[in-house]
């Protein structure tokens, strides 16, 4: 069974910087994209940071300049570099895998894990 474990989260003051981290494990065909969302309380889930298979990225407007999502192929990990942190940052943060599993194609989510930004 595949599982996503989020780690790296924590309480941090505005100006701050974390590094969250997903290791993917189990048994799966390839990694067609990786992503972070983030979800603060009362708020709709929200992309944060996507790469693609082919190492492509993307990021939110509120974040670019300050995230920098990257992946290890190797450790079949996934990281998001959280610099210049802002109190608005404040949220679970939610790894997202889409695998190729038996050449078949599913979506994963990690559990999340909790960033604050405090002023």
């Amino acid at each position: 069974q595949v599982q996503l474990v989020e780690s790296g989260g924590g309480l941090v003051q505005a100006g701050g910087s974390l590094r969250l981290s997903c290791a993917a494990s189990g048994r799966f065909f390839s990694i067609n994209g990786m992503a972070w969302y983030r979800q603060a309380p009362g708020k709709q889930r929200e992309l944060v940071a996507s790469i693609s298979g082919g190492g492509s990225t993307n990021y939110a407007d509120s974040v670019k300049g300050r995230f920098t999502i990257s992946r290890d192929n190797t450790k079949n990990t996934l990281y998001l570099q959280m610099n210049s942190l802002k109190p608005e940052d404040t949220a679970v943060y939610y790894c997202n895998a889409r695998l190729a599993v038996v050449k078949i194609e599913y979506t994963y989510w990690g559990q999340g894990t909790q960033v604050t930004v405090s002023s």
